[in-house]
């Protein structure tokens, strides 16, 4: 017995098995998961939320480098002292 590919079998590419109206239908099954899964590409729901959970954890990491910096004794002299001299005027 041969082996005879699917194009040697049909000339198209489906086997004669599945019949005119099988071959319509698995074009027509192919053509519908084809626009699905270009809409589930194109569909941004979600997209927004991403991005300000993004930038919530950016602001976060950027608050706790603020607090590591102030809680040092050098940056803290130097704040005091800027206060002391915006009060005194000079």
């Amino acid at each position: 017995m041969k082996h005879m590919t699917i194009e040697e079998r049909t000339g198209e590419g489906v086997p004669r098995s599945l019949g005119s109206d099988g071959r319509s239908a698995l074009r027509r099954l192919g053509r519908r998961f084809g626009r699905r899964f270009r809409r589930r590409l194109a569909d941004d729901r979600g997209a927004a939320t991403a991005e300000y959970a993004i930038t919530i954890l950016a602001a976060v990491g950027f608050a706790g480098l603020l607090v590591a910096l102030l809680k040092g004794d050098e940056v803290k002299g130097i704040l005091s002292d800027l206060v002391h001299r915006a009060l005194s005027g000079g």
